[in-house]
């Protein structure tokens, strides 16, 4: 099927995936998560054969998010079921009052109707997608990286096969090929996506936004800053620290930048180089005459890693690292790690991005964790949506006014 096909396809069915009550698309997220199961074997297969061809061309953080595991697939499959515990974000009634004329309006969340998703090498996205887009009454169009096709290919195909059992439209998933093609006409199909979600690095989200003739949900890229203050327990911020940077580098929420304050700096820096052995410190000039390190370029304090790095900064105070992440920050997640109330509440107050944490790790920002079953994705932008993208933010609404005969 081309592309152009596919859409067609996806168009068509809006109206029947509008229409399906709650009951049906429990079932169909029950059946789906059951046919991932049962498909693990030809899933682990097609990922094999993925990380196969990927060995030596991504990096280790790389190739393990691109992995996938019987347990990985487990939990993509409770991520499924999660969802059906979850209200149904369609048809809710979000507002209503009699306007002075009599006439009774009702603000009622309507779904979207086609939602494309173009993606990089994280498989889990596949069902993560579909199974929103499905509870919340779109249609799922995906398309995702060349690294990942084979394994994304294995899932939909589960995935379809949930869908039919149930006596539903395997077409209400489908995967686009991974051509760069295919990605520019999911990017340009007006009249077709009514909504455009890209989940990657800098380039694919600049990608879409430079060419997208559709509505583009800006999500992904975490510049993500943690500001260790003058107030800090160190045991706490260490603790923060090597969880944000060390326990999966190559998600979006993982800790890019330490910014520290000058008065902890010369304590705290040296317990941090321990704590993170196996990190690169790339060190401003203050850091380096605390610590050993790499000397750090300005862009790296506008890099998104996705790797054992982090930028290492020594700032005057609480008002400096909120300026520096003004200047830096992809308005992702933030933290800071402090015992001082005061420098809280005026770090929480000031820094503008889609999550905020005080004495909190950044790894946090997820759908799963924010109790949404998972995630669409994490917008950094603040039209529609902002922070991690769950049922309800896969909807629009619409007004309906009931009148007895009124005229203007």
């Amino acid at each position: 099927m081309t592309t152009q096909e596919l859409l067609e396809k996806a168009k068509a069915l809006k109206a029947t995936a509008s229409a399906l009550t709650s009951e049906q698309k429990n079932a169909a997220l029950s059946a789906m998560a059951d046919a991932l199961l049962k498909n693990t074997e030809a899933i682990l297969l097609a990922n094999k054969q993925d990380v196969e061809k990927s060995a030596g061309v991504l990096s280790a953080s790389m190739i393990d998010r691109l992995s996938l595991t019987k347990e990985r697939i487990a939990a993509m499959a409770s991520g499924l079921r999660d969802l059906i515990a979850l209200e149904d974000p369609a048809g809710r009634v979000l507002e209503k009052r009699t306007l002075y004329n009599g006439l009774s309006l009702s603000k009622v969340s309507v779904p979207f109707g086609v939602v494309a998703i173009i993606y990089e090498s994280r498989p889990n996205v596949t069902s993560d997608a579909a199974g929103l887009c499905l509870k919340s009454g779109n249609i799922c169009v995906l398309r995702c990286g060349k690294e990942a096709y084979g394994s994304a290919a294995a899932i939909v195909s589960a995935l379809q096969e949930g869908l039919s059992s149930v006596g539903l439209s395997a077409e209400f998933v489908q995967l686009a090929d991974s051509t760069r093609a295919s990605s520019l006409e999911i990017m340009q199909a007006a009249g077709y996506v009514d909504l455009l979600i890209p989940r990657g690095g800098a380039g694919l989200i600049n990608s879409c936004l430079e060419n997208a003739k559709v509505p583009v949900i800006q999500t992904g890229t975490g510049i993500c800053h943690i500001y260790v203050d003058r107030d800090a327990d160190i045991e706490k911020a260490l603790s923060i620290i090597e969880n944000a940077k060390t326990s999966r580098p190559s998600v979006c929420n993982a800790m890019e930048v330490c910014l520290v304050n000058k008065d902890i700096a010369p304590v705290f820096l040296p317990e941090l180089a321990k704590r993170l052995a196996k990190v690169e410190l790339r060190l401003d000039a203050a850091a380096q005459k605390i610590i050993s390190g790499t000397p750090a370029s300005p862009s790296d304090f506008d890099t998104e890693f996705l790797d054992f790095i982090l930028a290492v900064a020594v700032v005057d105070g609480v008002e400096e690292a909120v300026s520096h992440i003004a200047a830096h920050s992809t308005h992702h997640s933030e933290a800071i790690v402090t015992e001082n109330k005061a420098a809280a509440d005026l770090f929480a107050s000031a820094v503008d991005s889609a999550a905020v944490y005080v004495n909190a790790s950044t790894r946090f920002t997820d759908g799963g964790e924010f109790g949404l079953g998972c995630e669409m994705g994490i917008s950094t932008q603040k039209l529609h949506a902002r922070g991690p993208m769950g049922l309800r933010e896969l909807n629009a609404y619409k007004y309906v006014i009931r009148g007895d005969g009124q005229i203007r």
